[in-house]
Parts: structure tokens; C-alpha cells; sequence
């Protein structure tokens, strides 16, 4: 009756990935390399998250 007001926390995970990804994006149009690939990195540890939520729930 309540699930309806749980936070889905693949949905949070979504979101973090999705700013990381455009952080990064702007790092490298303005040359930034390292940061680049810095965010990047933390941007797929955390759709490997995402990854082991989805088979979790399946």
C-alpha cells in the first residue's frame, strides 16, 4: 500500500549519472582531460550500480 511513497533508488542513481556525464562533457570541451576522465570513472562505477539493481530486481 506504501511503495507507492519509497524512493526507487535506481532512479536517484539515474540522475547522478546522467549530471556526472554532463559535467564531464563540458571538463573536456574545455580541454580538460584528467577531469574528464576523472568523471567519468565515477560515472561508470555508478552505472555499475545501476547494473546490479536492475539484475537484483529481475
Amino acid at each position: 500500500m506504501f511503495s507507492i511513497f519509497k524512493s526507487d533508488p535506481k532512479k536517484k542513481l539515474r540522475k547522478a549519472y546522467d549530471i556526472l556525464l554532463e559535467r564531464a562533457m563540458l571538463l573536456q570541451r574545455k580541454g580538460d582531460i584528467m577531469g574528464y576522465s576523472k568523471l567519468t570513472a565515477e560515472a561508470e562505477a555508478i552505472w555499475q550500480e545501476i547494473q546490479a539493481l536492475e539484475a537484483d530486481s529481475k
